[in-house]
């Protein structure tokens, strides 16, 4: 009897654990600065009022001469005490165009997968969207145009994520012209916020609408999808 009732509150806690996890909602906070050759990408990750973090600073961003790849050092840390771990990477054109292959194989292995991302997309919010830059090329008619070109740019942009997302702020935008010298600095930032039970279940219908068999995906962070464990008998 003992032990139907300790399985019982065992069960009981977990499905409130279940529950909790399902209701939590995350906030992702985005903070990127450009200022001429110097780029800096910091996010970070919390859940119950941050009590729990994570964080991903990518301070450095520069071009291989050798490999015309991408270095960057990225910073991630878990908690607020924690100490971050750094580590140098690469992004090449190689890896860019495996991405896309990759989406590409999704889009072809999941029956009405734009319905899925759109439905998810419509339970994520976004707001704190300020957007600032500068820019300038030496030449006044020059930086004009390009001045007007970018403010197409960010309205376009926004008006697609409105589409897709839930924006409950104004955004603050401004771009100024440097007509006197050459400049280019942008400073965007935002904060993203969704249940994670919305996420767990667009993964489920992902899978429930799985077809074709096992992908081939060619990003090193997917492949381990793609390799068929089964032995042949």
């Amino acid at each position: 009897m003992k032990l139907l009732k300790w399985l019982a509150l065992c069960l009981i806690v977990l499905l409130l654990v279940i529950v909790l996890i399902i209701i939590t909602k995350l906030t992702i906070l985005i903070n990127y600065h450009h200022r001429q050759d110097d780029d800096r990408l910091n996010v970070k990750l919390k859940i119950w009022f941050g009590l729990i973090t994570y964080k991903i600073s990518i301070p450095v961003i520069k071009i291989d001469d050798d490999s015309a790849a991408i270095v960057y050092k990225q910073k991630t840390q878990t908690g607020e005490q924690a100490e971050p771990e750094q580590k140098k990477k690469k992004f090449t054109a190689n890896d860019l165009m495996h991405g896309i292959k990759d989406l590409e194989t999704l889009i072809k292995h999941v029956v009405s997968m734009h319905k899925i991302i759109r439905n998810f997309l419509r339970k994520v919010s976004i707001n704190d969207i300020q957007w600032h830059s500068v820019v300038g090329v030496g030449d006044a008619a020059t930086t004009g145009t390009l001045t007007g070109a970018l403010w197409s740019v960010k309205g376009s942009l926004l008006g697609l994520l409105s589409l897709y997302m839930r924006i409950k702020e104004m955004p603050k935008l401004s771009i100024s012209p440097s007509f006197l010298r050459p400049v280019s600095e942008t400073h965007f930032q935002c904060m993203i916020q969704f249940r994670i039970g919305y996420a767990m279940l667009a993964g489920i219908k992902l899978v429930k609408y799985w077809k074709g068999g096992r992908p081939k995906f060619q990003s090193n962070h997917l492949k381990i999808f793609s390799k068929d464990k089964s032995k042949s008998v």
